[in-house]
């Protein structure tokens, strides 16, 4: 079962970031966490990689009702998004909602997946044909 959603943008790479970051904002989502991964790895390890960006995306209301309905799913919290460099081209890759229900077995989650996964559709059509 694919648990992401993907599209590649026109852009560079900062151009994506800061759609992606707008893009989000406009579907009620904030970024509560953002890990530069290749900074980190080259920090730590002195490893060199293409740029690649994780941001933790949740949306208040959304996250409220999934954890009403399983304490649990924090686990599965926030929505990560990844900005990442493939060659000359840019990937944004969102987590599929969907699999809350799928790892969880609740599927009182369904609805609460079903509008996370229509607002990260929306933000990733809207990065994917606004370009940058």
């Amino acid at each position: 079962m694919p648990y992401d959603r993907t599209v590649k943008p026109t852009g560079t790479f900062e151009e994506t970031v800061e759609a992606v970051r707008r893009a989000l904002a406009d579907q009620g989502f904030g970024i509560l966490t953002e890990i530069d991964v290749q900074a980190t790895l080259k920090a730590k390890l002195d490893h060199d990689m293409e740029p690649y960006l994780i941001l933790g995306a949740c949306n208040p209301p959304l996250a409220r009702q999934a954890l009403d309905t399983d304490r649990s799913v924090g686990l599965l919290l926030p929505c990560n998004v990844v900005i990442r460099a493939d060659g000359d081209q840019v990937i944004v890759q969102a987590i599929d909602p969907a699999t809350m229900v799928t790892l969880t077995g609740v599927d009182a989650m369904a609805p609460v997946a079903d509008e996370a996964a229509r607002r990260l559709e929306a933000a990733l059509v809207a990065v994917a044909e606004g370009g940058t």
